[in-house]
């Protein structure tokens, strides 16, 4: 594998135009030699892909016939990918240019080592964990999840206690690097998850088979929230909960 391993990031969308038009320009301003990015559209009818089409041409984007939702979206896209690493991004995800080398960085110094994620916080409040990754995530006794830097619904401010790069039983989808070659062992997202709690099973997949999951504080990505479904919605507590 090369000094930069080939990284290709998939960020699957559903009429969420204002929300990309927003976050995808840092996404394509990232430094790194040797990424893709994919765009993989939910047969959205409100011209998100037309316009990146104009105004970003070097994004390939895969055109699904129906909303496919989070899961069966970024499966559907990966096999279009190139990448030795897929990272899989929510669609209202800001960076920083120099985001994705650390992530890079901690997958090709462990090998074993097959998702990684960054820290994430508030879009609109950046000194703020953010509710749906923190800095890294774990099961309580009773299955239900949480993040560093996140106590149910209160959100902790980042003062610097979570930036130790350590093992996580969990990372987000918001922004999640894995390791192609694992995901060929362990397989690719439950499909019946359809959105939220996938990429929980996805990691739980991953230790089971011998891997490890980690996050990787020295990278930093700001999460908008809720552009696929409002924190009150009905679904979302379904979804969350069922």
């Amino acid at each position: 594998m090369t000094s930069h391993p080939r990284v290709s990031i998939i960020i699957v969308s559903w009429n969420a135009r204002s929300v990309v038009q927003e976050c995808l320009p840092s996404v394509v301003d990232t430094n790194y030699p040797n990424l893709e990015i994919i765009f993989a559209d939910n047969a959205s009818t409100d011209g998100t892909a037309a316009w990146i089409a104009r105004e970003y041409p070097s994004v390939k984007i895969v055109r699904h016939p129906e909303n496919w939702l989070f899961a069966r979206g970024n499966n559907a896209a990966i096999p279009h990918a190139t990448g030795d690493y897929i990272l899989l991004m929510n669609n209202d995800v800001e960076v920083p240019p120099n985001w994705l080398h650390p992530l890079v960085e901690t997958m090709t110094a462990h090998p074993d080592v097959a998702a990684v994620q960054p820290k994430l916080l508030q879009y609109d409040e950046r000194n703020r964990f953010e509710y749906a990754g923190g800095s890294g995530g774990f099961l309580d006794r009773a299955g239900y999840p949480f993040t560093r830097g996140r106590l149910f619904n209160t959100m902790e401010r980042d003062r610097g206690q979570y930036d130790d790069p350590r093992d996580v039983f969990w990372a987000t989808g918001a922004a999640l690097l894995l390791r192609r070659s694992a995901l060929d062992d362990v397989g690719l997202l439950d499909e019946r998850f359809e959105m939220h709690m996938e990429e929980i099973d996805l990691c739980w997949r991953l230790w089971r088979h011998g891997y490890r999951v980690r996050v990787q504080p020295n990278s930093t990505a700001y999460h908008i929230g809720g552009a696929s479904l409002p924190q009150r919605s009905p679904r979302k507590t379904y979804y969350n909960f069922r």
